[in-house]
C-alpha cells in the first residue's frame, strides 16, 4: 500500500481538479463563489487521470489535455486514443446496465456498438502492454513529470505485473480491471460524500473544523504536512463520514455470488427465517448492500438519517456483515483501503480550499436518486456552489497552538 500511496501524484491531479473548478468561477463581483455546476464529472476525470498514471505511467490528463506527454514510438502500433477512453468506458457500462435490465430479453439489445467500445478500450491498454514488453525494464526511461523528477522509482502496476507474466492478454485484462474499479468506485464515492456534505451543513462544518485543526489552511501545491497515513489515522470524523456515506449510498448497492457446492447456512430458513437453510449447488445469491444499510434494527432505528456520529458512539461501531460496501470475506475488494484513503485526501484538500459547499439542486430537498451501472452514483449529479475559504483568526490560533504543543513534546 505504501508503494502506491504516491502523494505527489495525487496532489498534482487534485490541483488539476481545482483548476477545472476555477473555470466555473462566478463572473460577478463576488469572486469567492463559483457558479452552480455539477462536480461529479470532474471527479470521474480526476480519478481517470490518477489511475491511468498509476497503472501505465502515462496519465490520460482528461482534466487538462495540454499536459499530455508525447508518447514514444512503437513500431506497428498506432498511439492509443487517450482523449476518448473515458467516453468508451461510460458507454460500455451503460450497455451492460441496459443488458441487465432486459434480463432474459437481453438478446434484443444490439451488440455492435458495445463491441466497438470494448475494442477501443482494449486497444488503449494493449498499446502500453506492448510498449512494456518491447522496452522491458526501460519502459519508463526518459519519462518526466511536471516537477522534473524521473518516473523510474515510481510504482507503475503494469511495470510490476510484467515482472511476473509476459502474457499480453493477462496484462491487459488485469490492468483494465483495476482501471475500471479504481476510477469508477472512487469517483462515485467522492461524489456521494460531497452530495451529503452539501445537504448537511453542520456535518460539513464539523468535518472542515477537524481538517483545519489537524492540517491547517490551504496552500496551493503544498499539502501542509498531509500524509496518507495521517489522513487515515488522525481524522476520525472523516472516517465516520465516509462510512455513513457508504451506508446511505453504497457504490455497489447489489452484489451476487453462486454456490459452488451444496451448502447449509445457519440462518434464513423456517417461518421466522432464523433456522438453517439449504443452498443447493449453482444457486445465485443476491447480496443487497443498500437494503442492509436501511434496516432499522441494525442502524439505531434511524436508517434514513445521515448521521456520521453513529460510527463514533458507544466505543465506535464495529464492522460486521451488516456493513459490506466493499464485500466481505476472502473475495472482498482489494482496493478498498486505497479508495478510502484517496477519497479522504481529496475531501481534505477540498475542505481546506473551500469553506462552504452549498447544495444547488432544484428543489433543494429533492429525494435521493440512484444511477446504477457497474457502480452506483448520484442520479441527479452533484449540483453545488463552492466558496473559497477565508482563514479565520480563531482557527489559525488553535492550529498554531496545536503545532507548538507538538513541537514541545518532540523536543
Amino acid at each position: 500500500m505504501d508503494q502506491i500511496n504516491d502523494l505527489d501524484l495525487y496532489e498534482r491531479h487534485v490541483q488539476a481538479l481545482f483548476a477545472a473548478i476555477d473555470r466555473h468561477q462566478n463572473d460577478s463581483s463576488d469572486e469567492q463563489w463559483t457558479r452552480v455546476f455539477d462536480l461529479q464529472p470532474l471527479f470521474y476525470n480526476m480519478s481517470l487521470d490518477v489511475m491511468s498514471e498509476m497503472l501505465y505511467g502515462y496519465s490520460v490528463h482528461s482534466q487538462n489535455p495540454s499536459e499530455r506527454v508525447e508518447l514514444p514510438e512503437l513500431t506497428g502500433h498506432e498511439p492509443p486514443d487517450r482523449e476518448n477512453i473515458g467516453m468508451h468506458m461510460d458507454a460500455g457500462k451503460a450497455w451492460i446496465e441496459t443488458r441487465g435490465a432486459l434480463w432474459k430479453y437481453r438478446w434484443l439489445l444490439p451488440v455492435k456498438q458495445f463491441n466497438e467500445h470494448c475494442a477501443a478500450i482494449h486497444k488503449y491498454a494493449e498499446w502500453f502492454v506492448q510498449l512494456r514488453l518491447t522496452r522491458g525494464g526501460e519502459y519508463l526511461d526518459g519519462l518526466q513529470h511536471q516537477g522534473g523528477q524521473p518516473h523510474g522509482d515510481r510504482y507503475v502496476l503494469l511495470n510490476e505485473l510484467a515482472k511476473v507474466t509476459q502474457d499480453p492478454v493477462e496484462l491487459r485484462s488485469q490492468t483494465l480491471n483495476v482501471l475500471s474499479a479504481g476510477r469508477d468506485t472512487t469517483a462515485a464515492l467522492l461524489g456521494w460524500i460531497v452530495y451529503f456534505l452539501a445537504r448537511h451543513p453542520k456535518v460539513q462544518l464539523k468535518l472542515r473544523y477537524e481538517v483545519l485543526i489537524r492540517f491547517g489552511p490551504y496552500v496551493s501545491g503544498q499539502p501542509s504536512g498531509i500524509e496518507f497515513k495521517k489522513v487515515r489515522d488522525s481524522l476520525p470524523y472523516m472516517n465516520a463520514v465516509i462510512n455513513e456515506t457508504l451506508r446511505m449510498a453504497p457504490v455497489v448497492p447489489l452484489n451476487d455470488r453462486i454456490s459452488l457446492r451444496d451448502t447449509v447456512l445457519p440462518r434464513g430458513g423456517g417461518d421466522d427465517r432464523t433456522e438453517p437453510i439449504l443452498v443447493p449447488k449453482g444457486t445465485q445469491i443476491l447480496i443487497p448492500t443498500y437494503a442492509l444499510g436501511q434496516r432499522p434494527d441494525l442502524w439505531d432505528f434511524d436508517p434514513d438519517e445521515f448521521r456520521p456520529e453513529r460510527w463514533m458512539e458507544d466505543g465506535k461501531r464495529k464492522f460486521g456483515f451488516e456493513f459490506v460496501p466493499f464485500g466481505g470475506g476472502l473475495r472482498q475488494c482489494l482496493g478498498q483501503q486505497l479508495a478510502r484513503i484517496k477519497s479522504a485526501y481529496v475531501i481534505t484538500r477540498i475542505l481546506q480550499r473551500y469553506d462552504t459547499i452549498e447544495n444547488a439542486e432544484s428543489p433543494p430537498d429533492a429525494p435521493i436518486r440512484f444511477h446504477h451501472t457497474i457502480e452506483n452514483r448520484s442520479g441527479s449529479g452533484v449540483q453545488v456552489k463552492l466558496r473559497k475559504a477565508k482563514w479565520t483568526l480563531q482557527l489559525q490560533r488553535r492550529w498554531e497552538a496545536k503545532n507548538e504543543q507538538q513541537r514541545l513534546e518532540i523536543h
